[in-house]
């Protein structure tokens, strides 16, 4: 080897080591190591179970069965054994009830009946009758957390009269998609035991202004329940896009920014002053679906639409939106708009209806899938942490973040979790054990978001909380 070679690889080897102690620095800069084992991440057994149980053979059935009344209209017949609003709300109870005794009772049914007062899509004062079916958590600390989810069950031929309440209305996708998802969730999880409360809701009225869940969340409400996650399918059914090519592997999540009130409180002013427009409680909870979702669903996209619905229009999650709850809707990832809220027909060729035979059974399985996922994981973790604050202390580029100590008896400890600003998920992680304050050394908060979450002896985790900024008080 000459000296000149030899020179030429001392001097590569002196810049490589460089290099490579640039990157370790900034490694450990931007990921510090755990302080403490985070406990177990692996799949839990018990949801792997709830899971694997959910039948789209089930689901089919529930769907032809709520199809066969003929109408589900919030005007139609309801005294009627056969068709009708009334028969198809008493069949679904009668299901639930049979759900509740395989669960030992458990399981808690019962209707949600109001009379909702002439005005708008209801000409004559009419009785709206939701089916709630709950199921109480086990732990003392946790079972005032409630999380619910909702299908509507009534149907509309709303593109020809929005108040027929005679014509035949199917209804297969739109709504008794979401509504045979929530009864096959009730059916299922029913037999297994949460720490918080669960809540499967079928509800009516949907198509004449949101009605029965906004009576529900009202009351909700001014009973100051802790509705912690609600989650509405509404139009789960359909895999094929209008031009025929098949969507299977996905569906849409909708999910609320910052609400748009008329005057932002002061809790979103400094939540839009921090760079936290996209961190609410609606957007935490749904990237927790999401990660939740595709962890136990593989090969399934939860894909998360940065909106409150669709272009312009609403659903069930809406009313619960409008009165402080985080809450989500799942659709399918394609709507075929010539079988939703038609009649029955054949035009040119073109089959309209919303019918069964436009369902894909298998799909709407793997959305319910999805769902029991998430609902169960969120039930069996501890509750998302409580006041966590950024503390703004002084001008320094360490990152230091305190919290309240959650109640729960199998508390394992927190979770920080973060992320570059431009980023939609979290990215990064450092379990900090059973501490309520922690600080991250040389890494500013000026350049990254953060969020905490609480995590069990069994490793489930809860939705991450966005820090708001601590400010000491001056004398």
């Amino acid at each position: 080897m000459t000296k000149r070679l030899f020179l030429i690889l001392i001097v590569l080897s002196l810049l490589l080591s460089s290099t490579l102690n640039a990157q370790q620095k900034l490694s450990a800069q931007k990921e510090p190591a755990s302080v403490k084992p985070q406990p177990s991440e692996k799949l839990n057994p018990q949801m792997q179970k709830i899971v694997g149980e959910i039948s789209a053979k089930h689901i089919e059935a529930t769907i032809r069965k709520l199809v066969r009344f003929g109408t589900r209209h919030s005007l139609s017949e309801t005294q009627s054994e056969t068709r009708g609003i009334g028969a198809a709300r008493r069949w679904i109870k009668s299901e639930m009830d049979r759900y509740a005794k395989d669960s030992g009772g458990r399981l808690q049914v019962a209707f949600d009946s109001f009379v909702q007062p002439a005005g708008g899509r209801i000409p004559k004062p009419t009785e709206i009758v939701n089916v709630v079916a709950t199921l109480p958590g086990k732990q003392a600390e946790s079972q005032d957390r409630i999380y619910v989810v909702s299908g509507h069950y009534d149907s509309c031929v709303c593109e020809q009269d929005m108040l027929d309440g005679t014509s035949d209305a199917p209804g297969a996708n739109d709504d008794a998609s979401g509504t045979a998802a929530v009864m096959e969730m009730a059916r299922v999880m029913s037999k297994y035991e949460f720490d918080a409360t669960l809540v499967f809701m079928t509800v009516a009225a949907e198509e004449q202004g949101l009605l029965g869940a906004a009576h529900w969340a009202e009351m909700a409400k001014q009973k100051n329940l802790n509705i912690a996650g609600m989650i509405t399918n509404d139009i789960i059914g359909s895999s094929h896009a209008e031009d025929g090519h098949v969507d299977d592997k996905q569906v849409r999540l909708f999910a609320e920014g910052i609400a748009p009130t008329e005057k932002l409180s002061p809790e979103l002013r400094t939540q839009l002053q921090t760079g936290g427009e996209n961190d609410g409680a609606t957007r935490q909870l749904a990237r927790y679906i999401k990660e939740v979702g595709e962890k136990y669903v593989k090969g399934f996209k939860v894909n998360i639409i940065y909106r409150k619905d669709r272009y312009l229009r609403g659903g069930d999650h809406s009313p619960f939106l409008d009165r402080g709850f985080a809450a989500v809707r799942m659709t399918e990832p394609n709507e075929n708009y010539a079988h939703q809220h038609q009649k029955v027909r054949e035009e040119n060729g073109v089959k309209y209806g919303d019918l069964p035979e436009f369902d894909d059974f298998n799909y709407i399985a793997q959305v319910a899938r999805v769902n029991a996922a998430a609902l169960a994981s969120m039930a069996l973790a501890p509750a998302a942490p409580a006041k966590v604050e950024m503390e703004t202390v002084q001008l320094e580029n360490n990152t230091t973040i305190r919290w309240e100590a959650n109640q729960e008896p199998d508390l394992a400890g927190y979770r920080i979790v973060w992320r570059d600003t431009t980023a939609p998920f979290w990215t990064n992680s450092i379990f900090v054990g059973n501490v309520t304050r922690y600080t991250i050394k040389n890494m500013s908060k000026d350049n990254y978001l953060f969020g905490v979450q609480a995590v069990d002896q069994d490793g489930n985790l809860s939705v991450a909380v966005y820090p708001t900024p601590f400010r000491p008080q001056r004398r």
